[in-house]
């Protein structure tokens, strides 16, 4: 799948065809099933009833001479359908919307731990923003097609053929006329009934926009005042406010225009219908019980068409909410484990090489991230990679975490290459310090322990006291139980960073990857965070990216690179007296460079 679409998100489908996913999820559950379907049968077959009933009541009740017990027994025979309704309806509900919730948990699941299994790639071509809409808003489409449109459909389908086929026999004349008032009932409510839907989408993309500019605004506050533009955004929100009230403003028009055109057909069908029934009836050949339960079904079937046509724009969405969260479901991973995985050494050895690798991002075919790259990097050896931005440093952890396979090349850990390895064991000897420490809305506790979920609670300090996070770990409202809200809000990030070393120590891996681990921070939380990184480097194989040269002095090994190239290697002194790359970038950063 190329990208996730957006726009066209709340188009439906062509055709009800990405349904059979839906319907894949319920068969799963066969006795939910079962009783949600007698749960329909019982209430349609209850509502055909009703009219039945008002036919026994009008003509043996209202009868001249009925006797007054008889009257009370048709009544009672009412009120036993009217029971047996309610109860359809409540066995009905429960029963549907329970599947409903249960099919949306199971995609739900399905989706998440198809995505869980994707590489990184896929997430940088396709927008996590739009994927986490698919598994709300679509799977919301999906739970209320479950939950209630196909049982009002289903519901709907059995009293119009039960009706229909309970008019013929009451009066088969009314009914052939009946036949040609529909037609004429549902065609203006099809016409308005497809306006309104369009226009209503139109007025829910308006409103997305209010709120996308109230959020882009709101983020913005300190820019937005800063530069005087206050009036300006005023305005702006203004028109977004005037075009989604232009928007509602038609749809109200078209949706009163057309309940004023429903009534006078429905109604109107109904006085022709009453109109000729009443003739039958002064002539002898209906009773008045039968027209009673003739006007009755027929509202009912009427209903009941009516409301299918609306069911199917419903399913038509549905199905498109299906489609585009199966993509997801279908979508492989471009990285996954062989077959036969060639197994790593044991016990680590820490090593990694890189032979003659060159690799292109997928979003970016044209221009290789690094070309013809040879590095071997030999067990607990601390090797730096410097150089401007985009001289490919970054892709050199990418590919060692198996992430992306190199389109020429090999890369290898222990001697056994990348590609024969299953990741998982690949990322299980690697331990990550992003360049900003990324935490999850948690305790402190999970966080600590994501890298080793197993850790007890004296590993878990020992890192914490490693990683010079202790002191503001024990002042934590909680303690370790302390949420730290979203991405670690309540920590600053200098004790963020300190908390994803601690991660990384209680990984205890034996290659350590470094990214910029201490770009974004203050000069005291630095120094913590360095010293924290001194003690996670001792007897690790490491590789370090970084900006700041001052944290790669004391690399066994420096490596400079340029457009995807090695330019230069070896360590500081060294690559100072060479005069070269590194040279010019370590002198626009230190003052004394000749004393270094």
């Amino acid at each position: 799948m190329a990208r996730t679409p957006s726009k066209q998100d709340v188009e439906p489908a062509e055709n009800l065809g990405p349904l059979s996913m839906i319907i894949r999820a319920a068969g799963r559950y066969p006795a939910l099933v079962a009783l949600a379907l007698l749960a329909l049968v019982v209430t349609a077959g209850a509502t055909l009833a009703i009219p039945a009933g008002f036919r026994m009541i009008i003509d043996r009740g209202f009868a001249e001479g009925s006797d007054p017990g008889e009257i009370g027994r048709w009544f009672r025979y009412l009120f036993i359908i009217v029971v047996v309704l309610a109860a359809g309806t409540a066995c009905r509900y429960y029963f549907v919307t329970l599947l409903g919730e249960r099919v949306v948990a199971d995609i739900r699941l399905a989706v998440q731990t198809n995505l869980l299994r994707l590489s990184p790639g896929f997430f940088e071509e396709n927008s996590p923003k739009e994927i986490s809409s698919r598994m709300t808003a679509d799977t919301a489409q999906i739970e209320h097609v479950v939950g209630s449109t196909v049982s009002v459909a289903l519901r709907n389908a059995i009293m119009a053929i039960g009706g229909t086929a309970y008019l013929i026999y009451l009066a088969p004349h009314l009914t052939l006329l009946m036949v040609v008032a529909v037609p004429l009932v549902l065609l203006p409510i099809i016409f308005f009934g497809r306006r309104v839907r369009a226009i209503s989408r139109e007025t829910q993309d308006r409103i997305a926009d209010i709120g996308g500019q109230v959020t882009e605004v709101l983020g913005a506050m300190k820019i937005v005042q800063g530069f005087n533009q206050e009036q300006r955004e005023s305005a702006r929100f203004a028109n977004a406010v005037e075009q989604a009230f232009t928007t509602a403003r038609r749809r109200i028009l078209i949706r009163a225009i057309m309940t004023g055109v429903a009534i006078c057909c429905i109604f109107g069908s109904i006085t022709a219908v009453m109109w000729r029934g009443a003739v039958q009836v002064s002539e002898g050949a209906l009773t008045g019980g039968t027209i009673a339960a003739f006007v009755l079904t027929g509202v009912l079937v009427a209903g009941a068409f009516g409301s299918l046509t609306e069911v199917y724009g419903d399913l038509l969405r549905g199905a498109g909410s299906a489609s585009r969260l199966g993509e997801l479901l279908q979508e492989k991973p471009a990285i996954a484990a062989p077959e036969r995985p060639q197994a790593l050494p044991s016990p680590p050895r820490g090593a990694l090489s890189f032979q003659n690798v060159t690799f292109r991002y997928p979003t970016r075919p044209d221009t290789p991230a690094i070309s013809d790259f040879s590095l071997t990097i030999e067990p607990g050896e601390t090797v730096a990679i410097v150089g401007p931005s985009g001289a490919g440093k970054s892709t050199i952890f990418q590919l060692a975490e198996r992430f992306y396979d190199p389109q020429v090349g090999t890369v290898r850990m222990d001697g056994v290459p990348l590609v024969q390895a299953d990741p998982a064991d690949i990322r299980r000897r690697m331990a990550l310090v992003p360049q900003e420490g990324t935490l999850f809305a948690a305790s402190a506790r999970d966080n600590l322990r994501y890298g080793a979920w197993d850790a007890s609670e004296e590993a878990i300090w020992e890192a914490a006291r490693a990683a010079n996070a202790e002191s503001f770990l024990s002042d934590l409202p909680q303690g370790l139980d302390t949420f730290l809200g979203e991405g670690g809000a309540r920590l600053s990030g200098g004790q963020r960073q300190r908390v994803a070393i601690a991660r990384a120590l209680l990984r205890d891996a034996p290659i350590l990857l470094l990214d910029e681990a201490t770009s974004a921070l203050d000069a005291e939380s630095e120094r913590l965070v360095q010293q924290a990184l001194e003690r996670l480097m001792q007897g690790r194989t490491t590789l370090v990216i970084a900006h700041r040269l001052a944290t790669v002095r004391a690399a066994d090994r420096i490596i400079v690179m340029e457009g995807g190239r090695i330019v230069e290697q070896g360590n500081h002194a060294q690559l100072i007296g060479d005069g070269g790359l590194y040279a010019r970038l370590a002198a626009l950063q230190f003052d004394d460079i000749a004393a270094a």
